[in-house]
């Protein structure tokens, strides 16, 4: 077993969600692929669905391009279309899930 691994799992247990959530670690990426999985968009309606500001959707979107969830494309000069990889519409399920669990629970108490 590579060490790394080894050691990963003895900081963290043996949970192996660890690397799946920092990836979606922030309140908004899961928000962000959600809005992205049935179709390429762009920033501004990205913006308009959202709520976010610029520069917080900026940087979200680098880090999901970043780790190959979110594919950026360059139409022209202002346009630029983002859609998920594959590997982030394998997410798209997973999150479906999550909401309809969050629908079920939502005004239920402890």
């Amino acid at each position: 077993m590579n060490t790394d691994v080894k050691n990963n799992r003895t900081k963290h247990g043996s949970c192996s969600l660890s690397n799946a959530l920092n990836m979606l670690g922030s309140r908004w990426k899961p928000i962000i692929i959600c809005a992205m999985r049935k179709r390429k968009t762009r920033f501004g309606h990205l913006i308009a669905v959202i709520g976010l500001s610029r520069k917080v959707l900026t940087e979200q979107l680098r880090q999901l391009e970043e780790d190959g969830i979110v594919l950026r494309e360059q139409l022209n000069e202002s346009h630029v279309e983002y859609s998920l990889t594959p590997k982030g519409l394998e997410l798209v399920p997973i999150l479906n899930q999550l909401e309809a669990w969050d629908r079920r629970h939502l005004y239920q108490t402890a």
